[in-house]
C-alpha cells in the first residue's frame, strides 16, 4: 500500500502539513508516540527513556535477538502492506527507502523563519528560541547519523523538498498530493510491467520520435488529458533462445482511461504491421487496452472539444476511446 513519509525541520510547519495531509487523504498519521505504543507495547519505562535520550539505543536488543530498529523496520513494512499512512519523523524515509510505494517528503524553512515561528509558538525569547532550534536540529541529525549512517540533509533521500518560507500548509499539501498521484502511477506501471513481463520504459523527459507525436502531445495538454509517452514495451515474439524478436511500444498512455494509443499514418503497410502487433499484445497481455488512432481522427475530435469544459472534454474523449 502507498505511504508518504514526512521529514521536517523544527519550525518548518512539518507537523501541520502532515496532519492536514493525513486528513485530506483519510490516512492514519503515524507519529513517534503512536509508533511506540503500537510496535513496542511491552517496552519498559527505562527503555523508553533511553530511546528518547540516545539514538544509539535504537541499535540495542529489544527482544528475540532483534534491535529496536529491526522491530521498527519489520513492523512498518508489515503495516505498509496492509494500509496506507502518513509517517511523521523517526527516520521513516530511510526505513522504507527501498519501497516503490513510498513517497518521501522533506519540509524545510530558513533559520530566520523557523526562529520567528518558534518564538511565537512557545513564547520564548530570541536567545532561548535559537538555543532550542540548534539543539533540536543537532538531535535530529545525530539520530539519523547514528541509527542509519546517513546525513539527514542529503537531498537524495527525498522525492520532494518543500520550503515553507513562501508556501502555506495548503499549498504544500496540494504539492505533495500532485507528486504522490504521479509517483503512484509510476509505481503501478512499474509493478504491472514486472508482473506481466512487459518492459518499463518510463523516463523523466519524453523525447518524441517524430513531429506528429509532439503535436499529438500538445493537443492532449491543450485539453487537459493526462498522458505518458511510451511508458511500456510489450514483447510479442521470441526466438528459440528466448530473445525478444518483436515488440510493441504504444506511443501514449492515457492515465485516466487506462488506455494505450498508437498513432499511425494512412499508409496501409504500416497500419497492417501495427494491427498485427496490437492483436498479439491483446492475446499475450489480457486486459490491456490498446487502440490505433489515425492523426486525422483525433484532430476531428479536437475540433469538437473546443466548446467543452475540461470535465466534458475528458468525458467526450473517454467515449471516443472506450
Amino acid at each position: 500500500m502507498p505511504v508518504i513519509t514526512i521529514s521536517r525541520q523544527m519550525g518548518s510547519l512539518g507537523d501541520e502539513i502532515a496532519s492536514a495531509l493525513s486528513s485530506k487523504l483519510g490516512w492514519e498519521l503515524i507519529t513517534r508516540d503512536l509508533l511506540m505504543e503500537r510496535f513496542f507495547p511491552d517496552i519498559k519505562p527505562e527503555q523508553r527513556s533511553r530511546l528518547a535520550e540516545s539514538a544509539k539505543f535504537y541499535l540495542s536488543e529489544y527482544k528475540d535477538g532483534k534491535s529496536f530498529k529491526d522491530v521498527l523496520y519489520d513492523s512498518l513494512l508489515s503495516m505498509s502492506k496492509e494500509s496506507s499512512a502518513v509517517l511523521l519523523g523517526f527516520g521513516s524515509q530511510l526505513l522504507l527507502s527501498e519501497s516503490d510505494d513510498a513517497l518521501h517528503v522533506r519540509i524545510v524553512a530558513s533559520d530566520t523563519t523557523r526562529l520567528s515561528r518558534i518564538e511565537k509558538h512557545y513564547h520564548l525569547t530570541s536567545e532561548a528560541s535559537d538555543a532550542l532550534l540548534a539543539s533540536t536540529d543537532r538531535k535530529h541529525k545525530r539520530f539519523v547519523s547514528h541509527v542509519f549512517g546517513k546525513d539527514l540533509s542529503d537531498l537524495s533521500l527525498y522525492h520532494l523538498i518543500l520550503n515553507t518560507d513562501h508556501l502555506t500548509v495548503d499549498e504544500c499539501v496540494a504539492s505533495i498530493l500532485a507528486a504522490f498521484h504521479e509517483h503512484e502511477l509510476r509505481a503501478r506501471i512499474k509493478t504491472e510491467s514486472r508482473s506481466e513481463g512487459s518492459m518499463d520504459h518510463q523516463s523523466e523527459t519524453p523525447v518524441f520520435k517524430n513531429p506528429s507525436e509532439a503535436e499529438f502531445a500538445k493537443i492532449l495538454d491543450m485539453y487537459h488529458i493526462d498522458w505518458k509517452y511510451e511508458p511500456k514495451t510489450f514483447p510479442v515474439e521470441w526466438d528459440s533462445e528466448g530473445n525478444v524478436t518483436l515488440a510493441f511500444s504504444p506511443d501514449f498512455y492515457l492515465t485516466r482511461f487506462d488506455t494505450y494509443l498508437e498513432l499511425t499514418t494512412m499508409n496501409q503497410k504500416y497500419v497492417t504491421k501495427k494491427n498485427k502487433k496490437l492483436k498479439k499484445v491483446k492475446e499475450l497481455y489480457p486486459g490491456t487496452n490498446i487502440k490505433i488512432v489515425y492523426k486525422k481522427d483525433f484532430l476531428e475530435l479536437a475540433e469538437r472539444l473546443k466548446s467543452f469544459s475540461p470535465q466534458e472534454i475528458n468525458e467526450e474523449a473517454g467515449d471516443q476511446i472506450e
